[in-house]
């Protein structure tokens, strides 16, 4: 079946807001599916007075007619998962509709471990690793050496698995919680493909954003798998064509978690706005995030990698009260024009644009026409500069916050 696949990705440093972008459009979607990271992402849902912040299981667990997906392309803690699990049942949340697939690899308490040592030894140089364990998986799936969920189910293979590790101490813990995953635990590539034969609309949901990709972003500082929409293909085990359309999340700034290149970091009383109103700190680290102007330059490269149809722009409320919002439009290494490939130069600069502010409170605003003209001509202009549609502006934390 072609075309039934939505690809939903961030196209900034990550905590865009995909998750409540997500939440809402999964009111028509069948499955909203999770193809790549692990509890390094988090996305963290708004509704009245409840406050849901996910790091494994897919966004959409408001809508109760949703089947939800972890796509083989992630790697999972089983204790995290399990606590997740938990708290969903807590709040009345059916999580029988929540399945994994059994390619998905484990991240072991070994992989956390190594993680961190890994991240102190870099000193200096670290690269702001959540210290998760996210890497080691990634780096023993490619070497061959990981454990997946299928493993789980039968004990003598996991426990030659973790023999060869050196970590049979993992085995009692690991049999413990893998009862209590195993009726999520499906044939992942069956799963999908029955589904895309059945025509069911799924909604593919990155983590972290473009800018993070391991092979497009700034590398090092980068994470450990890819980010991009393409690799919905490979995380959920579907053809290209599956594919019909793809939406970028943006925020209306910029903000980025853990060191690397940043072009548009404000270090003033500005940034430090941003961060407060916009409550900026990792939903998973807790860590302030580095806040910026909104890099055109950076998106523009993001929606060519792609592919975008279409781009949802969030925390639009958070620039209420400013009296000029800037947006960078290009950058210059020694006096000339520099693309993306040069992040991490020493000597790039940017070229910022101006636009004028606005005071008026957005929240209660639900149809882009009924903006302030400073808000719509902002919009306006990172449309522009973007060459897709903005859809749908967030101006506000909550599912109803939503202009369109």
């Amino acid at each position: 079946m072609r075309g039934t696949v939505t690809v939903v990705v961030g196209i900034q440093w990550g905590d865009e807001g995909k998750g409540r972008v997500v939440d809402v459009m999964a009111a028509h979607a069948d499955i909203v599916a999770r193809f790549g990271g692990g509890d390094n992402a988090g996305h963290t849902l708004v509704v009245g007075d409840r406050k849901l912040a996910l790091r494994i299981v897919p966004s959409g667990v408001l809508v109760a007619e949703t089947e939800l997906f972890v796509g083989s392309g992630t790697v999972v803690s089983l204790a995290g998962l399990v606590k997740e699990l938990e708290a969903l049942a807590g709040l009345g949340i059916d999580i029988r509709r929540i399945k994994i697939s059994d390619r998905a690899h484990v991240v072991f308490p070994y992989h956390v471990e190594a993680d961190r040592k890994a991240e102190a030894a870099r000193g200096s140089a670290a690269i702001g690793t959540t210290g998760r364990g996210i890497g080691p998986a990634y780096v023993d799936k490619a070497a061959r050496a990981g454990i997946v969920f299928a493993d789980l189910l039968e004990r003598p293979r996991l426990v030659e698995k973790l023999r060869a590790r050196g970590a049979e101490g993992c085995l009692t813990e690991a049999e413990e919680l893998a009862e209590r995953l195993a009726p999520h635990i499906v044939d992942g590539v069956a799963f999908v493909q029955d589904a895309l034969t059945a025509g069911k609309r799924i909604l593919a949901e990155g983590a972290q954003g473009t800018m993070l990709d391991v092979g497009f972003g700034t590398y090092p500082f980068v994470t450990s798998s890819h980010t991009i929409a393409g690799a919905a293909t490979i995380g959920l085990g579907i053809g290209p064509t599956a594919i019909g359309r793809v939406v970028g999340i943006a925020k209306a700034y910029c903000s980025r978690v853990g060191a690397g290149p940043f072009p548009s970091e404000l270090l003033d009383e500005t940034g430090e706005r941003l961060r407060t109103a916009g409550g900026e700190f990792g939903t998973v680290t807790g860590r302030p995030r580095r806040c910026g102007w909104f890099d055109a330059v950076a998106a523009r490269y993001a929606v060519a990698l792609n592919g975008l149809d279409a781009v949802a722009l969030t925390k639009l409320d958070v620039l209420s009260g400013l009296e000029r919002i800037g947006i960078v439009t290009g950058y210059r290494v020694g006096g000339r024009a520099a693309g993306v490939a040069a992040l991490g130069e020493a000597s790039l600069s940017t070229e910022i644009e101006w636009h004028k502010g606005w005071s008026d409170d957005v929240r209660g605003v639900r149809r882009i026409t009924d903006l302030p003209s400073a808000a719509r001509r902002y919009v306006a202009r990172l449309e522009e500069l973007l060459g897709v549609p903005i859809e749908h502006v967030s101006v506000g934390p909550e599912r109803s916050q939503l202009a369109v």
